[in-house]
């Protein structure tokens, strides 16, 4: 099994944060409750899911070939630059200037890719980016760094996501927000939802997002 490997620097910051938000992540405790939750749930996670981990590795190599895990520049907390792991689902690697995003009966998408797309099993690599403290379970989803670039010349206060560390869920999913946003409409509800979440922060929300994640995947809307 390989990791496809673009050669990209990372821990790069490429967007600028408002001085706001850095004067107060750092007032911020160093090791925060939210930080010691994400580490005891994900590491848990991953040791109960390796027999997971192993049977979705396989079926990707039966079904496609290598590479397993899907490699691709997202954009952090702070603006900074870092590698988010998925499971590879399509028969393509974009990392590029130009990302396509996914759509309903998209042909890039493998046969096994489309059963771990709509069951959100692709993520579970991501339970490693949060264990490296560049994810937090919970938080607003990182985009692609073409993405970002785009959007935020088009969205006011897009960059106010970045005040917090990206997740692997988030307010914006739980609340019917995820999947391909075809319109620039779809994408200003996502950051208006991820900025509801950066201003109302605190672990009681964290806690709640966590609680219904589970739901929302089995109901899949909006999955492709």
């Amino acid at each position: 099994m390989t990791i496809q490997d673009h050669s990209f620097p990372t821990r790069t910051t490429v967007f600028s944060v408002p001085e706001t938000i850095a004067a107060e992540a750092a007032v911020r405790p160093v090791i925060s409750v939210k930080r010691v939750l994400d580490v005891i749930l994900s590491l848990t996670a991953m040791l109960l899911l390796l027999p997971v981990f192993a049977m979705i590795a396989l079926a990707v190599v039966w079904d496609s070939g290598e590479p397993v895990f899907f490699r691709q520049r997202r954009t952090g907390r702070h603006g900074k630059i870092f590698n988010i792991y998925k499971f590879r689902t399509m028969h393509v690697l974009e990392d590029g200037a130009e990302i396509v995003q996914a759509v309903r009966g998209d042909v890039r998408i493998t046969r096994v890719g489309h059963f771990l797309r709509i069951t959100s099993l692709d993520e579970l690599p991501q339970l490693w980016n949060v264990l490296k403290g560049e994810m937090s379970l919970v938080g607003p989803r990182p985009h692609a760094v073409s993405h970002d670039e785009y959007y935020s010349a088009l969205i006011e206060n897009y960059h106010l996501r970045y005040a917090v560390k990206p997740g692997i869920t988030g307010w914006a999913q739980i609340n019917g927000a995820r999947g391909a946003t075809p319109r620039l409409s779809d994408m200003q509800t996502r950051i208006d939802l991820d900025i509801q979440y950066v201003e109302r922060e605190s672990l009681w929300l964290y806690l709640q997002i966590l609680a219904r994640t589970p739901l929302v995947v089995l109901r899949r809307k909006n999955a492709v």
